[in-house]
């Protein structure tokens, strides 16, 4: 089984990247925005919980995530694998990842992250916010603030898969046809 956790800043290229690898390798897409939403619209008892938390303006807690991770997991059995799309963000949504994993016979092949500088992504994150009307994709402070929450907080995760030696890094640029021959290099190591 194939899972993957496609890594990088706002702007690397993770989206454009992510349905090329589920296209060829029929990986199940896991963003945790879009099973969020989903449990939410379903009436599940993880959902509930989370809607009143968002409610109250608070965050979900990283047990909660997990368990509907877990029932995506369950409800796709027969899948060749999954990509990891906003998760983990943090080293102990990691450890918890790898222990749910564990519980249901594998792992985590690799994290493959897309590395681009500063400069480039506010570049791109620039260009997506015309075409996409995103407004935190439009302000240039947004953009950096958000750049800077992903190198304080989400980048550690990325020592938590060297220590297991699962992590790989990509260079995000270039044209969208390298960067993703160069990933499917990394995958075939695995």
């Amino acid at each position: 089984m194939l899972n993957l956790v496609l890594f990088g800043p706002p702007g690397a290229g993770k989206g454009t990247q992510s349905q090329s690898l589920i296209e060829k390798y029929q990986l199940v897409h896991l963003s945790t925005g879009d099973i969020l939403r989903s449990e939410i619209a379903n009436g599940t008892e993880l959902g509930l919980e989370a809607k009143k938390l968002m409610d109250q303006g608070l965050l979900v807690p990283d047990e909660v995530v997990i368990g509907m991770i877990s029932n995506k997991l369950d409800a796709n059995k027969d899948a060749k694998g999954f990509i990891f799309d906003g998760f983990p963000r943090t080293v102990a949504q990691a450890e918890a990842l790898d222990m749910l994993l564990k519980s249901k016979g594998t792992a985590i092949s690799g994290m493959i992250a897309l590395e681009v500088n500063d400069e480039e992504l506010q570049k791109r994150l620039l260009l997506r916010g015309k075409d996409s009307g995103r407004a935190d994709d439009a302000d240039p402070e947004i953009i950096k603030r958000r750049i800077k929450e992903y190198n304080d907080k989400t980048a550690p995760v990325a020592g938590f898969y060297k220590d297991q030696d699962k992590f790989y890094s990509i260079n995000g640029i270039g044209n969208i046809e390298s960067i993703f021959e160069s990933i499917c290099e990394v995958i075939a190591k695995f």
